[in-house]
């Protein structure tokens, strides 16, 4: 059993940099990474096993059906695992692929940590590499012996390109072909559908989404010595009709000032401070999506309601 940790997480002055251009925002928002501490990656596997929040629990069962046929579609290679979580999800490709090596880009090192530990019990011949990263920005992978000379596979699920805004989407999955040198991507997207059942995923009855979102603010105040106090405000999940999204906010109950690395931030009674968004991608904007990127779609699979689906991108030239 193999695991190496290689770390190449922001430095705390690149971590102020990113929360004062955020802070300059309007509305205010953070990179969605941010919400990702241990107590974060340890909420947002919670959220998953909510029972309003299916995506977790469908996207398993559609890998586990079409592991074998995503494995023909690719060829072998070495996986890259965008975002690594609790790693359920790439326990069939790596069975049907008969990888040798794998490696996951996470921002959280403890997330790296638990989730390889699991991975190498199921997987002792498999050499695992956690990198320790803001993978939104990786253009390329660092230079390790068991990372060098293999073809790669990137697998991105969890619709969690919906973070971005289409933009930036844009710019991570150009980023992510320059890394996977040639590799196709496999993409996991969540479609739109019934608003009231998004809202419903994003705001369970249990409250765990919210405590995710407040989360960040004990986050910021342990780590840019800040005084945001949770609860001054009050979480919100809304579907933008027109933006194809949910909108995941903390909106301030008054007006007060909030300090962090020594700077003060004024807010309103009401305004509010985005969280992450989740955009949802219909087969054709997911295409064209790609299009701008490089990429073309080779392959699509999906579960039975046609919610979810997982997309086979291909370098488009």
């Amino acid at each position: 059993m193999s695991i190496t940790l290689l770390n190449l997480y922001p430095t705390p002055a690149d971590l102020q940099r990113l929360v004062l251009d955020g802070m300059r925002r309007s509305p205010r928002q953070l990179p969605a990474w941010m919400l990702y501490d241990a107590e974060g990656s340890r909420l947002f596997e919670e959220i998953c096993r909510q029972p309003e929040y299916t995506l977790t629990r469908r996207e398993i069962t559609l890998l586990e059906q079409n592991a074998a046929a995503i494995a023909a579609a690719t060829g072998p290679g070495l996986v890259v695992e965008f975002g690594i979580g609790s790693a359920r999800k790439v326990d069939a490709l790596l069975r049907a692929l008969g990888s040798s090596v794998f490696a996951a880009l996470d921002i959280s090192v403890s997330a790296l940590e638990d989730a390889l530990s699991g991975l190498a019990n199921q997987h002792p011949s498999i050499a695992m590499m956690g990198i320790c990263c803001d993978h939104t920005q990786l253009e390329q992978l660092p230079q390790h012996p068991a990372l060098d000379g293999q073809p790669c596979i990137g697998f991105f699920p969890g619709s969690s390109l919906g973070n971005f805004t289409p933009q930036e989407a844009v710019q991570f999955l150009a980023n992510a072909r320059k890394l996977l040198r040639g590799g196709p991507l496999l993409l996991g997207l969540d479609q739109p559908r019934d608003p009231a059942q998004l809202k419903a995923a994003y705001d369970d009855a249990a409250g765990v989404s919210a405590a995710f979102a407040r989360n960040l603010l004990t986050r910021l105040n342990r780590d840019l010595d800040g005084d945001a106090n949770p609860e001054h405000f009050r979480y919100r999940a809304s579907w933008q009709v027109h933006e194809q999204r949910i909108e995941m906010a903390l909106v301030s109950t008054r007006d007060q000032t909030v300090r962090l690395a020594g700077d003060a931030w004024f807010f309103r009674d009401g305004e509010a401070w985005i969280t992450e968004y989740s955009v949802k991608y219909s087969p054709t904007s997911a295409a064209e999506l790609a299009q701008r990127a490089g990429w073309r779609i080779q392959q699509r699979w999906h579960d039975d309601e046609d919610h979810l689906s997982m997309h086979l991108l291909q370098p488009a030239d």
